[in-house]
């Protein structure tokens, strides 16, 4: 395939936070209590990496601004549809559902994160939530533990979707997101 035939769909910035971010969640998720200051880095990692991701959701190039692919849940419904049936439309950038799968992921690696600053807070005394006390440790824990698990899943429903994408439209989404480019 020459240049003329591809198109810059993920900046550099974007590509960086994507495999970072998959790297500081499992880090953090495989270290638990085990690594306790290897879990708390990732977990710190994994904030620094929302926080950009959310600013640049606003500046960022046209494919990874929200208001270039974020819609309403009735679109990502009616794409999914679609996909369950292997006939979707095309998108250069992201598709419907991956719009809804990213919101999904950001809001629950937020919860994560935040109940894992608690939990850090109620148990070591430390942190950005070191003012929360034991008092309720345990159900922060049970929270924390919730949606930490509730990411992996959508992480799980993402791979598989990045994988049906990829074979009904004969490109390899993951190579793009190492590279950055996509066929028009």
């Amino acid at each position: 395939m020459n240049s003329q035939e591809l198109v810059k769909v993920w900046d550099l910035p974007l590509r960086i936070f994507h495999w970072l971010l998959v790297a500081g969640f499992f880090i953090a998720y495989l270290t638990e209590d085990d690594l306790l200051t290897v879990h708390v880095w990732a977990g710190y990692l994994v904030t620094g990496l929302l926080v950009f991701r959310l600013v640049w959701g606003f500046i960022g190039n046209d494919y990874a601004r929200f208001s270039n692919f974020l819609c309403s849940p009735a679109k990502s419904i009616a794409y999914i549809k679609d996909l369950l049936v292997l006939k979707t439309r095309r998108y250069i950038g992201h598709n419907p559902a991956g719009a809804a799968m990213i919101v999904l992921l950001l809001v629950s690696l937020l919860a994560t994160v935040i109940t894992g600053f608690a939990v850090y807070g109620a148990d070591q005394a430390a942190g950005p939530l070191a003012a929360i006390g034991p008092a309720n440790e345990k159900m922060w824990e049970e929270v924390h533990e919730f949606f930490a698990n509730f990411t992996l899943m959508l992480v799980v429903v993402h791979v598989i979707g990045v994988a049906i994408e990829s074979y009904i439209h004969r490109e390899n989404l993951a190579r793009a997101m190492v590279h950055g480019f996509k066929k028009k």
